[in-house]
């Protein structure tokens, strides 16, 4: 089964590449994208059952991607968020945490692990 991913990232270019990258490498497919807080939020809320991981980034062209953070929060434990941002400091790793976030990763230079942890969540699926 191939993991289903939803983004929350208002670069088309990094969307598009991420999604190309994650499909190709980690087997995911991807089921939707939004490009502002209140949309990401509204999806992944309303739509619960349709994913299995969210890709979050924290600034967007409208509101932060902390806010679609704190509306996963009481997702069912199977479903992960993670958070994919260029300002994956210290601070940002430890308010993630606070938001219950399963992983952060920095765009610059972890995109391998975000691929590994989503091979991991697929096998964990399988």
């Amino acid at each position: 089964m191939r993991l289903k991913i939803y983004i929350v990232e208002d670069n088309p270019t990094i969307r598009e590449n991420l999604i190309g990258t994650l499909e190709e490498l980690a087997g995911a497919t991807a089921v939707g994208m939004a490009e502002t807080e209140n949309d990401g939020k509204a999806w992944l809320t309303d739509r619960q059952q349709e994913w299995d991981l969210a890709i979050v980034d924290l600034f967007l062209k409208q509101g932060s991607g902390l806010g679609v953070l704190a509306a996963c929060r009481d997702r069912p434990a199977r479903r992960k968020v993670v958070v994919l941002s260029n300002y994956a400091t210290a601070d940002i790793r430890q308010r993630c945490a606070q938001l219950g976030v399963d992983a952060v990763f920095d765009k610059s230079n972890e995109i391998d692990g975000l691929v590994d942890f989503c091979l991991q969540q697929s096998s964990a699926q399988a």
